[in-house]
């Protein structure tokens, strides 16, 4: 039996004994000489975006936008609706104007620049964006609702006949989805943000939709260990297509949404709760691996045969995060104990390269081996993982969040300063390696272990501004900001406003 096996089959989860439970520690404030790093946050975001808004607007003042082609929906607008929740947190009141206007201005129902749209990115980027900033902007522009409502009606259509699953991408054109599998993230990540679009227009068909395919996949049979849905889903049968089991990569926030979804919307339906823990459970049991160098955790992942693959990236590392929240939501110590060494292997993925960046995917070893499923391993790579406990697999950083999500996660829940620390480390080491010269802005790069400079690529993902900087600003912001209390985020760091905690979610 695996050690974190028996640690966990002895605990209950049990309920809180205090009226509405909290998921942030108590008195939690930032200290005084952390709190310069939330103004860095802010410059480091102000240059990113000057220089993609001078060339999506064709100007440098600031100044009401009066039309946007509609065919640029996808082009452009991703990272003004993106970054408006952002904004509005970051107190930068006339990019938000600016990007209010933009959105007025914009028919998000067409566009001639691409073939297909996709129905998740779509969903937690512009509808989880537009909500978002709606309710941090006091309703005051229900514009904002109505774009959202508008871009909704378009990915409804993904829904084809009696199907409870959606098609991945729909044409905007004629309406007509790519008619083939998709995956249970895009599947089963529409739920909270179809769930606010419903609360607020008072049309329950969105959240039917939205909630009834995560619901669908929680309960299909077919898993190939308890609670876990594989990665790929039939929307025509709604039957799992494949057997491969992962946190990561077209699954992810399908399992991030079963405990979010329960808090936002305190719905008495357990299966999304018991779903979760269950599938929490499997991971413990099947996937936890402790790092032979006694730093941290990983979560491999389960092949078509069966077998645990020693492989982890830096998407799947969001799942510390969401076990924080969940321990807290269900009052279990065990799952914050197994979060923060979940948390420490993803750090070190950071700690352990030249850049103090991780990389995009790796693959460790452990005590029952290092089987990574296929590929040659290099004796530099078995050399890196001796000294680091893993190896890198794919080298490259594109400016993702979910390091420093879950490090959000750790600093508000535990109130550990090693967190800020680590997140202090963080904004050093990206202005030293992904600010461009001049006025250009950040990029990704494609080493993050490299000596000397590191190579950029050509790529600013619209989540650098929605989702990485945003962590970043709020893991040194008055935690009572924002609140993990009062708020939870979508998958793309979009804050929705929560209720009252229930006494329990359990």
């Amino acid at each position: 039996m695996h050690v974190w096996q028996f640690l966990f089959l002895p605990i209950v989860f049990g309920a809180p004994t205090r009226p509405g439970v909290t998921v942030q520690k108590s008195g939690l404030t930032v200290p005084d000489e952390y709190k310069q790093f939330r103004e860095e946050v802010v410059q480091i975001f102000k240059d990113s975006y000057e220089p993609y808004r001078r060339h999506a607007f064709g100007h440098d003042e600031l100044r009401p936008v009066t039309s946007r082609p509609s065919d640029e929906f996808s082009a452009w607008g991703a990272t003004v609706v993106d970054s408006m929740s952002t904004m509005i947190i970051m107190g930068l009141t006339d990019y938000f104007k600016e990007a209010v206007a933009h959105a007025s201005s914009v028919d998000f129902t067409s566009t001639k620049s691409w073939g297909t749209v996709s129905v998740f990115e779509t969903t937690i980027r512009y509808v989880g964006g537009l909500l978002s900033a709606y309710e941090l902007s006091d309703k005051k522009h229900p514009v904002l609702l109505r774009k959202a409502q508008d871009i909704a009606d378009k990915l409804a259509y993904a829904f084809v006949g009696q199907n409870v699953i959606p098609y991945g991408h729909i044409s905007f054109s004629d309406n007509n989805p790519k008619r083939e599998t998709t995956n249970i993230a895009e599947a089963g990540s529409l739920s909270l943000e179809w769930e606010v679009l419903s609360k607020y227009t008072k049309n329950s068909t969105y959240a039917k939709l939205g909630v009834g395919a995560a619901r669908h996949i929680a309960t299909q049979e077919g898993c190939p260990i308890p609670g876990m849905a594989p990665q790929r889903i039939d929307p025509v049968s709604g039957k799992f297509a494949n057997r491969y089991v992962t946190w990561g990569g077209e699954a992810d926030s399908y399992f991030e949404y079963l405990i979010k979804y329960a808090r936002l919307s305190n719905t008495k339906d357990k299966v999304f709760v018991q779903t979760w823990k269950t599938a929490v459970d499997s991971s413990i049991r099947k996937l936890l691996r402790d790092s032979i160098t006694g730093v941290g955790a990983y979560l491999g992942e389960m092949d078509e045969q069966g077998e645990v693959r020693h492989v982890s990236s830096h998407l799947s590392c969001f799942h510390a995060g969401n076990w924080l929240l969940g321990g807290r939501l269900l009052n279990n110590e065990t799952l914050i104990e197994l979060a923060s060494k979940l948390n420490d292997g993803c750090w070190n993925t950071y700690n352990s390269t030249s850049t103090g960046i991780g990389p995009e995917s790796f693959a460790f070893v452990s005590s029952d081996g290092g089987y990574s499923g296929g590929g040659h391993v290099s004796e530099s790579q078995l050399d890196f993982s001796k000294k680091h406990g893993f190896y890198i697999t794919d080298p490259k950083y594109i400016l993702r969040p979910e390091v420093l999500e879950s490090n959000f996660h750790g600093w508000r829940v535990t109130g550990d300063t090693k967190y800020l620390d680590r997140a202090a480390a963080a904004i050093k080491s990206f202005k030293k390696h992904l600010k461009l010269p001049g006025r250009q802005g950040f990029s990704d790069i494609t080493n993050v272990n490299v000596d000397g400079a590191a190579r950029y690529g050509d790529k600013t993902e619209s989540f650098w501004f929605a989702e990485t900087l945003k962590y970043l600003y709020l893991t040194f912001d008055d935690p009572k900001h924002i609140s993990l209390d009062d708020y939870v985020f979508n998958t793309e760091c979009h804050p929705l406003k929560a209720p009252p905690a229930l006494a329990s979610y359990d």
